[in-house]
């Protein structure tokens, strides 16, 4: 039987998640757990969720319609805000999505659908005539946590012709990473930070399996995919100059020569919120791409291109 998929997102005309334009598949799940995540809808293997309250008619119209067709009544309506309050514990075991169909606004909603190989095949037919040089991109959430779908997906695509990248934490069995890197065409791996007890303590796990995934990948130098390492840069975490240096050792020594820096943003903040979640990052501000270009000289005069957020040579 085929597999099917957890997709949270399709994104299409995408322009900085490989080269060209692109499509771009959000998978859901993911072994790690970001602090800084922009995505949080994708960190459960399953559908989440969200409540926008500034959608909701119950404090502008007394509407309880969510409440009331919620068969488990985890919904409650608060005295403070007079909005519907989750009982997320009850929410996430719930198949029935009542409160969804019942709310007239869309501030109730699912993020994240099954597909089957053959519907997704369906979206990127309809896409690539947008493409020019362009093609698909999966990301996430974390691909590789569908692995035996996600094959499936790059199998049909390498013999169709399609482009292929995958932006990936690279937290995997050495056998799933090496088997799916032999399908894509260009990579994005992250490294959080090359200390494995501080990587642990903002992403829920250490560093080893991803260190060793990326050794693996450079000594059996698979096919021509291109990789790209990518750290998102995180202030008073990983933008010191010693991750800096350790970072680029561990490249040098394993003829890594391409590195991404992201700058911190808070574009994901929202989406914490809509998820009954606090965001640790509530109170950072958004970093501009001048603030690491002293890291990216570092890694320039070590021999190492480095690009900063979307300026990056695909060419």
């Amino acid at each position: 039987m085929s597999e099917k998929g957890l997709i949270f997102d399709i994104q299409g005309f995408s322009v900085h998640d490989g080269p060209g334009t692109r499509t771009l598949v959000f998978l859901g799940g993911c072994p790690l757990n970001c602090e800084w995540c922009a995505n949080p809808e994708g960190q459960p293997a399953q559908p989440s969720l969200l409540f926008v309250p500034v959608r909701c008619l119950a404090a502008k119209e007394g509407c309880s319609k969510c409440r009331e067709q919620c068969p488990s009544h985890a919904i409650h309506i608060a005295e403070s805000t007079a909005l519907p309050e989750l009982n997320r514990d009850i929410c996430r075991t719930c198949q029935s999505l009542s409160c969804i169909f019942a709310c007239r606004s869309g501030a109730l909603r699912i993020s994240g659908r099954y597909y089957t190989k053959s519907e997704l095949l369906q979206v990127l037919d309809r896409d690539k005539r947008f493409w020019g040089d362009g093609g698909v991109t999966f990301g996430g959430g974390e691909p590789m946590m569908q692995g035996k779908f996600l094959l499936e997906v790059l199998k049909e695509c390498r013999s169709r012709g399609i482009h292929t990248a995958i932006e990936t934490c690279g937290h995997a069995s050495e056998e799933l990473f090496l088997s799916i890197m032999e399908y894509v065409d260009f990579a994005f791996v992250d490294i959080k930070h090359m200390d494995s007890g501080a990587h642990r303590t903002k992403t829920g796990m250490g560093n080893e399996v991803i260190l060793n995934n990326l050794r693996a990948f450079s000594r059996q130098a698979a096919g021509n995919t291109r990789l790209i390492l990518r750290t998102p840069i995180i202030p008073q975490y990983n933008d010191s100059y010693g991750n800096a240096a350790a970072t680029a050792d561990f490249m040098k020594e394993n003829q890594f020569y391409e590195i991404n820096l992201l700058p911190f943003h808070r574009l994901g903040a929202s989406k914490w919120e809509q998820l009954g979640r606090i965001y640790p990052y509530r109170d950072q501000t958004n970093m501009n791409a001048e603030s690491l270009y002293g890291l990216q000289q570092y890694y320039l005069d070590e021999g190492i291109a480095c690009y900063v957020d979307s300026d990056i040579l695909y060419g």
